[in-house]
């Protein structure tokens, strides 16, 4: 489970993500505000604390954006 997360953020980082991926034309300079990024963050917290409490934690990170 936690190996298709980390792969699903992967995926979004290099393919959809506004800061390196393919939409990275409409947003130069990069989108996100924070550092590291949300995606970043989000994997990190996954591969230390697991699926279920790293998602929770970037969720937060995610929703704390504006």
């Amino acid at each position: 489970m936690k190996s298709v997360v980390l792969y699903l953020i992967d995926f979004y980082r290099r393919w959809l993500s506004f800061d390196g991926g393919l939409f990275s034309t409409f947003a130069p300079g990069g989108a996100c505000k924070q550092n590291p990024s949300c995606s970043l963050y989000t994997k990190q917290m996954v591969q230390k604390y697991g699926v279920f409490q790293g998602l929770i934690l970037g969720g937060r990170r995610i929703l704390s954006c504006r």
